[in-house]
């Protein structure tokens, strides 16, 4: 068997291949070739595994990403995609050989991480990824969906108007655009995605309407893709500026007539809506889930990129059993900034590899692993001391699917 770098020639065979492994057929894309969900890949970052008689048999691709990390931090994130088998040929070890040369390939470019959606939980922690963002779905009946009045806080000044998801792209992508730049976990939208309508909505030219809010000087700063299913009102993505213009859309919405309840699909975690209705059992959250996937490839430069909020020092045992690899750090933060180093010294956590991705965005406790096994504490505080120092400015959140 070959893995191979696809080009341009491939698409059609790289695309066929990775429907066959899910059991799907291809849609049809637009004239210009956008409309369906692979109208962004970039060819030139994705791979084939093919067979000694010349069969391409799995696939697996990349996206060109900027992830923001605490602290405001945005660094290169390939977002990994398109990883398929045919059925014919799994359990024969073509996907973990993909995966290997797939992350090789990734430091040659001189990448720190990379992050992923898992179709699977079961399937990419062997290959040293951890999920690190969470994401949730909040169910609102439409006649429990009166607000509280605030007891704190500004006053809108702004406006809403209700545009179709045709008349607005633009505002779409700029609006996202600054919300992605201070939103810990958030990946970039490339302009591609936008213009070739790939992903899915408000990214899909799918009919949405779109609530755009504008500040009290007409700039839109806030927005919500929705559709109506029978008497639904579903909610694809809020994404606003700040928490005042959030909750002058989720009023927006709450207050939708002919709705028997609203369903927002991507609600994070540590978001205040809950709080603000008038009855506070009126909201079910469900649907709690994984979002995004992290695996760090260069575990001293990931670790001095992105913001800190503590001080302290901590040596850090990591074991990366995919790549062969177990080293020791020493992280010492000072004044928001990290230095980490090469050390013999005793370690104070020993830990994963997936682990470290798991508390990298700040979204999953250090403690929370030491306590289900995952993560060794080796002196009492240094799990404590770990929660504070991997702690972000706010829960990070990825809505962006790839």
């Amino acid at each position: 068997m070959q893995i191979r770098s696809t080009t341009e020639q491939d698409l059609d065979v790289f695309v066929e291949t990775l429907h066959a492994a899910f059991g799907r057929f291809p849609e049809t894309p637009s004239e210009d070739g956008g409309g369906v969900w692979w109208a962004a890949t970039e060819m030139d970052r994705n791979l084939l595994a093919v067979t000694a008689e010349g069969r391409p048999v799995g696939t697996a691709g990349s996206y060109s990403f900027e992830l923001t990390l605490p602290g405001g931090i945005l660094a290169s994130a390939p977002g990994v995609t398109a990883v398929g088998v045919l059925p014919s040929h799994r359990r024969q070890g073509v996907l973990t050989a993909m995966m290997r040369h797939q992350l090789t390939e990734l430091r040659a470019r001189g990448e720190f991480l990379s992050v992923l959606l898992a179709s699977e939980t079961l399937i990419y922690g062997r290959f040293g990824y951890g999920p690190a963002t969470y994401t949730g779905r909040l169910t609102v009946p439409r006649r429990q969906a009166a607000l509280a009045a605030p007891r704190a806080g500004s006053a809108d000044t702004g406006s809403v108007e209700v545009l179709r998801r045709a008349e607005c792209g633009e505002i779409l992508e700029q609006v996202y655009d600054r919300y992605r730049r201070t939103q810990p976990g958030a990946l970039s939208r490339p302009h591609r995605w936008w213009a070739l309508g790939a992903g899915q909505p408000p990214i899909a030219p799918a009919p949405r309407y779109v609530a755009v809010h504008r500040d009290a000087d007409g700039i839109p700063d806030g927005y919500a893709s929705y559709a109506l299913d029978g008497e639904t009102l579903n909610v694809d993505e809020t994404i606003a500026d700040d928490d005042t213009v959030t909750t002058a859309l989720a009023r927006f919405l709450l207050q939708h007539d002919l709705v028997a309840k609203v369903v927002f699909k991507h609600f994070p975690p540590g978001h205040p809506l809950r709080w603000q209705l008038a009855d506070f059992r009126a909201a079910e959250v469900g649907f709690a889930t994984d979002w995004l996937w992290v695996r760090l490839l260069d575990v001293p430069r990931a670790l001095t990129t992105r913001g800190w909020f503590g001080d302290g020092e901590l040596v850090l045992d990591v074991d990366d059993p995919f790549l062969g690899e177990h080293d020791r750090y020493l992280l010492t933060v000072r004044d928001g900034k990290a230095e980490c180093v090469p050390t013999d010294r005793e370690p104070d956590l020993s830990l994963d590899v997936r682990d470290l991705g798991s508390i990298y965005l700040g979204g999953t406790a250090p403690s929370t692993l030491v306590r289900a096994g995952h993560i060794r504490a080796h002196r009492p505080g240094a799990a404590a001391l770990a929660d504070a120092l991997f702690s972000a400015e706010r829960a990070p959140h990825c809505l962006h699917w790839f």
